[in-house]
């Protein structure tokens, strides 16, 4: 029992920062309809319950190409494509509306339960729907009428958002009406890229049946660039005649990325609470699809300081790092690196130059724990010897007295308390004997 407690609290901890780093902001969930299908589908609600209610405004848009399929197959229609795209004649819009409206009607019902004992207990979520997308025919292409299959003309963004700042979920189907008064079978993929983008959406997140995008070994991919999603998506196209709902996903992330919604996340549906995981612990559970990567490595600020405190304090109190106080961080941010994943820092250093001796100290370096045994410590390194370089300096030197072996594997060689330059060797602490190595930056 306590070990359960002390995981609870841990994860509670863990999560806060990115609790309050997505609150107030815009998510468009993409539910497609094999996650509809799926029995991991009610822990799905709920925990997009539980998003609402941590004060996430969220635009939740479903799709519905196996419930169609099925209904097409008892009806014995055959189903016509081209070019990856279902060209929807009368019959089969008769279908997609039966199928797209009874969704509607079902989600509803889920997001509205809140009985006791339930994990929408006491939630009331207002969940709103209506004609916010205004759809046109798709057209003729190489003589093929795709009749009553659409696309989007212009989403009512002004509209959703008046409804997301009333504190309600708003519900978008895979149908869009048109000036004419029409209905059109929609991309599920498309409305959910289009809206995120004219909503200026903070994420665009679905769901597939793998952890994310694999590699071809089997590993997820956990981060993209959109010219990299490109790649793979093209290179999946080439390998099929069938377009999956995760690369019909990837396309829709490309686009929403080059448009401004910062980042897209693909998670399994079969893994119960993926999309709390990818959403609220550093590294995630899927796939992200984002302009920059989610880490980057760059120069410290003041308002760094409580990031760089909370790394460093527990090493203090161990006797591997020297105290520092607020006030002498205050004064010395400028001397400090730090990498720094979703806004949270995971690792930092410092340079202390030593211009006449062309001679700098790396001196406070910390990792986070999680990150330990990957190679951000060699991240820093590297980028504090380049500014050192860019200072004309030679040498560079550490004291330490728990990390010589690392520090010996990178290039430090042990020196004497003499080698130091002048005003640094005044300040050795003899008490505390640290082991001194240095690293000759210019070979």
């Amino acid at each position: 029992m306590k070990e359960r407690t002390t995981e609870l609290v841990e994860g509670l901890r863990h999560s806060v920062p990115y609790i309050n780093l997505h609150q107030g902001k815009t998510f468009v969930i993409l539910l497609t309809g094999a996650t509809l299908n799926n029995q991991n589908y009610a822990n799905i609600i709920n925990d997009l319950g539980l998003l609402h209610s941590l004060g996430i405004k969220l635009v939740i848009v479903y799709g519905a190409r196996n419930q169609i399929d099925d209904e097409l197959k008892t009806r014995q229609i055959i189903p016509k494509f081209h070019k990856y795209t279902r060209i929807t004649d009368a019959k089969t819009l008769d279908v997609v509306k039966k199928v797209t409206g009874l969704l509607q009607l079902n989600i509803t019902a889920s997001l509205s339960m809140c009985l006791n004992n339930t994990p929408l207990q006491g939630a009331h979520i207002n969940v709103v729907s209506g004609n916010f997308v205004i759809a046109q025919p798709l057209g003729v292409d190489e003589g093929i009428d795709y009749c009553h299959t659409g696309k989007i003309r212009r989403i009512n963004h002004e509209a959703i958002n008046a409804q997301l700042s009333h504190d309600s979920i708003v519900l978008l189907g895979p149908v869009g009406v048109s000036v004419t008064g029409e209905s059109f079978n929609l991309s599920s993929e498309d409305v959910a890229a289009e809206v995120a983008i004219k909503v200026k959406a903070d994420k665009l997140i679905s769901f597939c049946a793998e952890q994310g995008v694999l590699d071809n070994e089997g590993n997820v991919i956990t981060d993209l660039f959109p010219v990299d999603a490109d790649k793979y998506i093209k290179e999946k196209e080439q390998q099929s005649q069938h377009l999956s709902s995760d690369i019909r996903f990837l396309r829709a992330a490309y686009r929403a990325c080059r448009n401004g919604v910062h980042r897209s996340h693909l998670v399994s549906y079969l893994v119960d609470g993926a999309i709390l995981q990818e959403i609220f612990s550093r590294d995630g559970i899927g796939t992200q699809v984002a302009m920059e990567h989610s880490e980057q490595i760059r120069k410290a600020t003041i308002n760094d300081i409580g990031g760089i405190l909370e790394l460093i304090r527990p090493l203090e109190e161990q006797g591997i790092l020297v105290r520092r106080s607020r006030e002498q961080l205050e004064m010395e941010i400028d001397k400090f690196t730090i990498i720094e994943r979703d806004n949270i820092t995971i690792g930092c250093a410092a340079l202390y130059p030593y211009l006449d001796e062309r001679m700098a100290e790396m001196a406070c370096v910390a990792i986070h724990p999680d990150y330990r045994s990957s190679a951000r410590g060699d991240m820093l390194l590297d980028k504090l010897i380049e500014q050192a370089k860019k200072m004309r300096l030679e040498k560079l030197f550490v004291l330490t007295t728990r990390s010589i072996h690392w520090f010996r594997e990178k290039g430090f060689v042990p020196a004497e308390v003499d080698n130091l330059p002048i005003t640094k060797k005044q300040l050795y602490n003899y008490q505390r004997n640290s082991k001194i190595l240095i690293l000759d930056i210019l070979q």
